[in-house]
């Protein structure tokens, strides 16, 4: 009896679900987040009659035929590109992506990764860094006496002293984009790592060829839909609990063919 092991995977596939779920629900103040949802396929058929197959001498044929699935298995569990609403804080390091892109980090390794977070500081260098202390790629030092700090929508940073009236630019933020962003790493840490999938990273001015612009003193918060999720959740645990009624049927099937005298 095959519904045993079909029902198990139905089981599985469901329990996956709700872990990805889960995930979504724990990273609903996660800055930057990008829910996921899990994706899943039929798995290969057992042919006990193929369609076309010829029942005669003058041609007849199955018009259908009998095939018998063996279950259900994950096909990817995607990352979601909708973009979370926009956080005024005021603070004038905190900076959010408002549209496609992401910031190019230095990892201590000497590695780029990438990531939605804004969510910035100065180190004692000057050095724009996020809040591990891993700084921006374009290598922006921020003087020392500068009292005031602003980003332009293009990326341009221009620092203010207190003897002088005009700014001075001290570097332009890019931002980077991708050909498949779903098919970046997630590393943990709001941190995305390039891929095959992915493609190459392209390193454009902000608000120019399909990028977004940035917004200084504005956070993006996390894409999570807690009432879409709740809904998903339910639903996952339905199926759930139907896949374990197969299998209580299965088992019960199972056991009348032992009581047969």
């Amino acid at each position: 009896m095959k519904s045993l092991q079909i029902a198990a995977t139905g089981m599985a596939a469901q329990q996956m679900r709700v872990d990805v779920i889960s995930n979504n629900i724990a990273n609903m103040s996660t800055a930057a987040y990008r829910p996921r949802t899990a994706e899943f396929k039929d798995m290969m058929y057992q042919q006990h009659l193929t369609p076309g197959t010829i029942t005669s001498q003058v041609g007849t044929m199955v018009p259908a035929g009998i095939q018998l699935g063996t279950g259900v298995k994950p096909s990817t569990v995607s990352m979601e590109l909708t973009q979370g609403s926009l956080r005024e804080t005021q603070a004038e390091l905190d900076m959010a992506i408002d549209g496609k892109g992401f910031f190019e980090i230095t990892l201590p390794s000497g590695e780029s990764a990438y990531t939605r977070d804004g969510k910035f500081n100065r180190s004692p260098d000057g050095e724009i860094v996020t809040m591990d202390g891993f700084p921006l790629a374009d290598g922006i030092v921020i003087p020392e006496d500068a009292r005031k700090i602003s980003i332009s929508p293009d990326g341009e940073v221009v620092a203010y002293f207190e003897d002088q009236a005009a700014g001075q630019s001290v570097g332009t933020i890019s931002l980077t984009r991708f050909v498949n962003e779903k098919g970046l790493e997630a590393v943990g840490d709001n941190l995305f790592r390039e891929t095959e999938a992915s493609g190459p990273p392209n390193q454009l001015v902000p608000s120019t060829e399909g990028v977004g612009m940035i917004r200084q003193g504005y956070l993006e918060d996390s894409g999570v839909d807690v009432v879409q999720e709740i809904s998903e959740l339910i639903e996952a645990q339905r199926g759930y609990e139907l896949n374990s009624k197969v299998i209580t049927a299965a088992d019960e099937m199972l056991a009348a063919t032992t009581r047969v005298r």
